[in-house]
This record gives structure tokens, sequence and C-alpha cells, in this order.
């Protein structure tokens, strides 16, 4: 098993050696440590925490403070482990770019951008009513709620509300290129997220 935290930063082409372009995603992935090893004899599950980026001191509480043992990282984040995954780490290594290679298959999780409070007609593809029969405000309005004889809305309904700022995980996403020099991965296809947003990188091929 891989994994990786990371920084999503623009799409790109790639050009792959037969002259094809491939729409990329470049993240940017310094190296991460292992803060600390989860064992299911001591913690009840088996999981790797990895710390990410560098924060100011005084922006960090004691407690946190004391779980990243003296280190200041921006982000703490936990791989779940699988009875079947191989993973030979300790505490104080560093995670590089390097362990990725061109061809690997890998999961990438991330948080969607937020669009606020939106209608049904973005937010659920609703077509909206006719233009015509005098309509005048009622054009991308959602229509009825109810269902004839019941007297309460349906669970389930889908209305307007909140868009985005969603958990979103990609999986089959493919590594296009690593770039070990400037610490980037290139990655086919587009991620969710804008830029700036953390990335989780998992590949268990």
């Amino acid at each position: 098993m891989k994994f990786i935290l990371g920084t999503k930063e623009n799409m790109a082409e790639y050009f792959s050696e037969d002259g094809s372009v491939v729409p990329v995603t470049i993240v940017s992935a310094t190296p991460s440590t292992v803060t600390r090893i989860f064992t299911k004899e001591k913690d009840g599950y088996d999981s790797v925490q990895v710390g990410f980026g560098v924060q100011k001191k005084e922006r960090i509480t004691k407690g946190r403070a004391g779980a990243m043992k003296g280190a200041f990282y921006k982000t703490l984040k936990e791989f779940r482990l699988k009875p079947s995954d191989n993973v030979d780490v300790k505490e104080g290594d560093l995670i590089e770019v390097g362990t990725f290679a061109p061809g690997d298959k890998i999961s990438v999780s991330s948080i969607s951008k937020g669009k606020g409070f939106q209608g049904v007609v973005k937010r659920h593809g609703f077509s909206g009513g006719p233009r015509t029969h005098g309509q005048k405000h009622s054009e991308r309005e959602p229509g009825s709620i109810g269902g004839g004889l019941r007297t309460h809305v349906p669970k389930g309904m889908r209305m307007a509300g909140r868009m985005g700022s969603d958990r979103i995980t990609q999986k089959n996403l493919q590594v296009v290129f690593v770039d070990q020099e400037n610490n980037l991965l290139f990655i086919k296809g587009a991620l969710a997220g804008k830029r700036g947003t953390l990335v989780e990188i998992v590949s268990r091929s």
C-alpha cells in the first residue's frame, strides 16, 4: 500500500512519449512525516498517522501540539490499513512522491468546491417549468413537493439547499508522471476541489 498527502495545484496538458495529449491535474506532494503508528492490539485498529505542511506554533492547541510531538504540522491524517496491506514504515519516516510510479492506479479523496445555497435547477438538474402558459416568476421553481393525498413531504424529496463542500473519492485514477525534484504528481483527469485543497492519495495495487 502506498499513500501520501498533497495539495491540488492546477490542470495542464501532458504529452506522452507517443505524442498524445493527456489532461492531468498537478498535485504538490511535499514529503509527509509518519507521526504515529496505530495497531489493533493497542488501539483497536491498524492505521498510519501522517503529518503534512507547516503551521505557526501559536495556531496549534496544546493537545494537538502534544500529538505532533514537538513538530508543527498543518494537517494530521490517518490512513486505515487492511489486513492485506503491506506497509513497512515507522515513526519519523518521510513519505515522498518517489514511492509512486507512472502507471500506478490510485484513489484520490478531497473536498469539492462549495457553491453555497442553490436551487433545484442547479443542484439536481431540474428543467423548471415551461415558458408558456403565463409563466412569469416560476420558471426555475421546483413544482409540487407534496404527494396528492399525503399531508407531509416525502422523505428524500429533492429540494433547494447547500451544494458542494462534500468529501469526494475518485477511484481508478492513474499516475501519469512523477517529478521527484519538485515533489509533483501528475494525475490523469480532473480532481475535486479548488487550488490548495488537501488531497489524500492511496494506491493498493
